[in-house]
């Protein structure tokens, strides 16, 4: 099994559980915060990332009052909470490259807890850039292979200016160089194909193949992170065979 792949469809279904829970709300509304405060602006005709931001949290059915209080906490309009954004790097069980991306309004809270997630589930926190440089930043759109064949699928991205197309039984994944994403993006939805997910990722460059016990630790790991209320994603270079990952 092709690691990254199937493993998007697990993302998928764990942030439908997680928004059940309503760990996703919270997750939205800092994104919502920090976008509209790095692109100094809360007009998302002008900030690529807010749009991004505002899109995903009514595709989670956030209310717009909820939306728009987060931006003006951004913007300075209305005060708030002010977050860091901090990428944590790391490596877990069989010497996989761990990234953890985190929205912090705490510092020495956050590494201390991430450090702890690590070291209680096989892993080691790590020096800034000891694994960063294993992955690249891509746009990252992710399709459900029911919608559309490979062939098809393949000549709109390409169409719309992505980069690559992979594909496997159950999914579609669309690859772009990060200032394209989002016209890529807007030109699959005019096609009236909704992504199953659509990120700007950062993807490795090679992956480690994990069985058995380190397998199941390497998803402890993940899931412990992914969990943590600062972490607003993870990205780890293992693959393992379907029967490990269920």
């Amino acid at each position: 099994m092709s690691g990254h792949s199937k493993w998007h469809t697990i993302k998928h279904k764990k942030g439908a559980l997680d928004a059940k829970r309503g760990k996703l709300f919270t997750k939205l509304i800092k994104e919502l915060t920090i976008a509209a405060r790095s692109g100094g602006s809360g007009d998302v005709g002008i900030n690529a990332r807010l749009r991004k931001a505002v899109s995903d949290a009514k595709a989670a059915n956030m209310p717009n009052d909820t939306i728009d209080k987060a931006i003006k906490r951004g913007t300075g309009e209305l005060e708030g909470v002010s977050y860091d954004e901090i990428t944590y790097e790391g490596y877990g069980p069989g010497g996989v490259a761990v990234l953890v991306n985190t929205t912090t309004d705490n510092r020495n809270r956050t590494v201390a807890e991430i450090r702890h997630v690590f070291s209680k589930n096989g892993g080691n926190l790590g020096e800034s850039n000891s694994v960063s440089w294993m992955f690249n930043r891509k746009g990252q759109i992710v399709i459900d292979a029911a919608l559309k064949s490979e062939d098809e699928m393949m000549e709109i991205a390409l169409e719309a200016g992505a980069d690559d197309v992979t594909s496997d039984a159950d999914t579609h994944q669309i690859f772009t160089a990060p200032e394209d994403f989002h016209a890529v993006l807007e030109a699959i939805k005019a096609k009236s194909i909704e992504p199953m997910s659509a990120e700007l990722a950062m993807i490795p460059q090679n992956t480690i193949k994990l069985e058995g016990a380190d397998a199941a630790k390497m998803l402890k790991l993940y899931e412990a992170l992914d969990d943590h209320d600062d972490v607003q994603s993870v990205y780890a270079n293992f693959e393992m065979d379907e029967a490990d990952l269920a």
